[in-house]
């Protein structure tokens, strides 16, 4: 597996990959605007979005920020492809994306859980050193 940069060509496949996870989640698969359009979501905007890569090319996994504040950076969209799930990948694009958020400059990244549907991010984030600190939302220092 390697973590690269989110480039055009994998588009669809991350697409996929996005909405399997959330229908073995049980959940209605549907997209949220921004994977639509990671460019202008993400890159035009001075944020960073990542994808994780299997020796087959395929996207296993993927995770994006955006600027939340002058020294918060908040994370969006780590999924992983649902059988592939604790095998380290979700760590590995976490890593990635704090190492990064670190060397431009943020001081915190925050995430927001959202409903009780997203039990693993309420299991996932804490071992990552995340606490609440807001209804809702995890930060860590990074």
């Amino acid at each position: 597996m390697k973590i690269i940069g989110y480039q055009e060509k994998y588009r669809d496949d991350m697409i996929f990959m996005v909405l399997e996870a959330k229908n073995a989640l049980g959940r209605v698969p549907r997209l949220n605007d921004d994977l639509l359009d990671i460019n202008n979501s993400y890159f035009e905007c001075g944020d960073r979005f990542w994808l994780a890569i299997d020796d087959n090319d395929r996207v296993i996994g993927c995770i994006g920020y955006n600027k939340y504040s002058s020294d918060t950076a908040k994370l969006h969209r780590l999924y992983v492809k649902y059988n592939l799930k604790r095998r380290g990948i979700g760590s590995e694009l976490l890593k990635t994306a704090e190492q990064y958020m670190k060397t431009a400059g943020y001081k915190y990244s925050i995430v927001h859980l959202g409903g009780k549907e997203y039990f693993e991010s309420k299991q996932f984030y804490p071992k990552h050193g995340y606490a609440e600190y807001d209804s809702g939302y995890l930060r860590k220092e990074l």
